[in-house]
């Protein structure tokens, strides 16, 4: 099995296995980020597919700074800023939500108090509690000093706090 960087070079060389090999291996994670983030399940289908377009354009220009799960993140993110900014979408409401047990039910709760932060500060959250990265990782997905990912976690946990007693 190769290595996401092995995957990467030879991406460079135009291999559409590789890419397809990536894309599968990437799919799951970056449609959970992107539906946190944008709430659209269509928008996340074009985002996905807009990320895979610039790693099938950019790999060779992947210098290795991160990891590659970082590099595909950020570049992740910066669509689904950019996709937002361009249109807000909500989430319909589906039968099946109307059906849901207790612990469903309070992750609901808990998504629905998250999903009234910024973007911004969503994502912080989302990629620190759901995905597991440090602020050193968040940092590099979302292009920023590592201290204002700190500041961003700082204010967001005051902002969740604020609405959760309010």
């Amino acid at each position: 099995m190769l290595t996401d960087f092995e995957l990467l070079q030879r991406i460079t060389a135009a291999d559409q296995t590789a890419l397809r090999e990536l894309y599968d291996r990437y799919f799951n994670r970056l449609s959970r980020f992107l539906l946190r983030m944008t709430g659209d399940t269509e928008t996340v289908a074009e985002l996905i597919n807009d990320v895979f377009l610039v790693v099938w354009q950019s790999a060779g220009r992947f210098r290795g700074d991160s990891t590659v799960s970082t590099w595909i993140l950020g570049v992740a993110y910066r669509k689904a800023l950019k996709a937002l900014k361009a249109k807000r979408t909500t989430v319909p409401l589906d039968e099946e939500d109307l059906h849901m047990t207790e612990t469903e039910s309070a992750a609901e709760d808990i998504a629905a108090v998250i999903d009234k932060l910024s973007p911004i500060h969503k994502s912080v959250m989302e990629l620190t509690y759901y995905f597991g990265y440090t602020y050193k990782e968040i940092a590099e997905i979302c292009g920023s000093p590592e201290n204002t990912i700190k500041t961003r976690m700082f204010h967001a946990r005051r902002h969740l706090k604020s609405i959760i007693e309010a």
